[in-house]
């Protein structure tokens, strides 16, 4: 059996990431896979560059009419009506399988979707994101729009034109759908009732992602190894979906406390905090540093307003840190509430804060790093895809 995985990004972004693992993973099970990608980062000759930037530039200019021009909702929609031919590459004529993930942004348009499910291929797609079952946005949030007709984020009839190109997809090809947690999943087979859905989480190397001397851990950052500190890590630490505001507020309330926080990610020494906590910003990361991260870290917290399946929950776990995060998406699933970390409720600062307070002090690493251990597990992350991929 050969697999090909296509990605917009090999290491870019949560679905990237997981992407590029679980072609990692499916190699070392006894499969034969690749990974497609447009923007490819590493040296990796098992991943396969595609096309450039053209596309995504052009999708660009056809969606900002239609955002009023406002550059805050630009990058919230994909109309997939630019994209890269990957069909008649070496790699896609050799596979059996084609296990589509994150593929916006000018890497797959409409057309080109529909030439892959009619390749008579079989065609997987894990949903690391709600488009592929929505009409241009990546998550639903509070819209209560059926068929996407009346878009809040795009005007015209380009939402429900995209929604309706997806569903005459689906219903003549009827792709294998896989939600990565079962929060999407459920929200998957709610709006495609016709289709085969099913749930498999993603995959965390358990060789990157373990439990390490938290001093040891501490003194290779440079951090102090007598305070209790608070990770908070994001690819762009000011973007509102990841509710930065709340932990503001959160840490507002825990002045009294004596913590200090770790932020990671885009922007970080933008990010206003109370004079009263002390920080270390780290900006951005490599992914080999964020082991070392987490290992360092007392607890790690992520207000995230909109998510499926977190890689950094998983990983952090995986390294035997406790999280606190709010109830929603795929995040009450990772996280048994007081037992390996903190549930707070939905943008509740407060609960937040509380949530901080109760981690640091209980011991929850091993409860953590137990959890992550199965759920996240390669081999048998690995072995449900190739269940999948035989049909």
């Amino acid at each position: 059996m050969k697999v090909l995985l296509i990605s917009t990004c090999e290491s870019s972004g949560g679905g990237a990431i997981a992407a590029r693992r679980l072609m990692e993973a499916l190699n070392k099970n006894g499969v034969e896979a690749k990974l497609m990608v447009r923007d490819k980062q590493s040296d990796d000759p098992r991943v396969v560059k595609v096309g450039g930037w053209l596309p995504k530039l052009l999708e660009r200019l056809s969606i900002l009419p239609h955002c009023g021009f406002r550059r805050s909702r630009l990058w919230q929609a994909d109309i997939a009506n630019f994209g890269i031919s990957i069909t008649r590459t070496k790699e896609f004529q050799e596979a059996n399988v084609i296990h589509l993930h994150w593929v916006n942004q000018g890497m797959l348009s409409l057309d080109e979707m529909g030439k892959i499910m009619s390749s008579g291929k079989r065609i997987v797609w894990t949903l690391h994101d709600e488009w592929p079952y929505l009409g241009v946005c990546h998550y639903r949030g509070e819209c209560k729009q059926e068929k996407c007709q009346k878009c809040h984020i795009m005007s015209g009839i380009t939402p429900y034109y995209v929604y309706m190109r997806k569903r005459a997809m689906y219903e003549r090809w009827h792709p294998a759908f896989v939600g990565c947690s079962r929060w999407i999943t459920n929200e998957a087979q709610k709006a495609l009732p016709s289709e085969w859905v099913t749930h498999v989480n993603n995959c965390i190397p358990s060789e990157k992602y373990h439990s390490i001397d938290k001093k040891e851990a501490r003194e290779a950052l440079g951090l102090p190894k007598d305070k209790r500190l608070v990770l908070f890590c994001s690819q762009k630490v000011t973007d509102e979906r990841k509710g930065i505001k709340y932990l503001i507020e959160a840490l507002q309330l825990l002045k009294e406390d004596d913590l200090s926080l770790i932020i990671v990610g885009k922007d970080s020494e933008k990010l206003p905090l109370p004079e009263s906590i002390e920080a270390f910003r780290f900006g951005s990361v490599s992914e080999q540093k964020m082991p070392l991260l987490y290992n360092a870290a007392d607890a790690f917290v992520t207000p995230s307003l909109q998510d499926n399946l977190p890689n950094t929950i998983a990983e952090a776990m995986s390294c035997g840190t406790p999280c606190i995060g709010f109830n929603i998406g795929g995040i009450p699933e990772m996280i048994d509430h007081t037992k390996n970390g903190y549930v707070a409720r939905y943008q509740d600062a407060a609960d937040l804060a509380e949530g901080i307070r109760f981690v640091l002090s209980h011991d929850l690493c091993a409860a953590a790093r137990s959890k992550a251990s199965v759920a996240y597990n390669e081999t048998e992350v690995a072995e449900l895809y190739t269940e999948i991929y035989e049909g």
